[in-house]
């Protein structure tokens, strides 16, 4: 096994326009997965412009794996039906994280990863050196449904006596 670089803190933030798969409505929560991890959010009822602001907690010991999201409509006499999926990876962020930022502004824009087919990005996202830390900010849009975006942001967590050796 690898050792541990460190954790991933993926803020699940929000869903827009995401499929109805009730009557009228959906009952929407996301699972991310990377690797054999597997996390997931809280259920939001009756909403496809859900807000779930939900820190989940990735540990980290190859940073080449990929980062599955998953959207599901909770369902309660029957399987919870899927709404759509994005992949992401943590390559431009980690890539980020190994440059000298220290003295920089904040805000300042340290890597810029455009949407394309072999992404899921919906805009450019883009890595930003902000309060010491590095941060990304992504509008997935998902695949194999109708519509739906989910915007998710990227936090590290550094752990003592962890490999730097991003």
């Amino acid at each position: 096994m690898d050792s541990l670089m460190g954790l991933l803190r993926v803020r699940v933030k929000r869903g827009i326009d995401l499929a109805v798969r009730d009557v009228r409505s959906s009952d929407p929560y996301v699972v991310i997965k990377m690797g054999k991890q597997k996390l997931r959010t809280r259920i939001i009822h009756k909403n496809v412009n859900p807000v779930w602001n939900e820190d989940l907690t990735l540990s980290v010991s190859d940073p080449d794996i990929p980062i599955k999201l998953i959207v599901y409509d909770h369902d309660t006499f029957s399987k919870d039906d899927k709404m759509g999926e994005a992949e992401f990876d943590i390559k431009a962020f980690v890539e980020g994280m190994k440059m000298d930022l220290e003295g920089l502004p904040a805000g300042t824009v340290v890597a810029r990863v455009q949407p394309s087919r072999q992404n899921c990005l919906a805009e450019e996202s883009c890595v930003v050196w902000t309060d010491g830390k590095v941060t990304q900010d992504l509008c997935l849009r998902l695949r194999n449904v109708e519509s739906g975006e989910v915007e998710v942001s990227l936090f590290w967590i550094d752990l003592p006596g962890c490999s730097k050796s991003i």
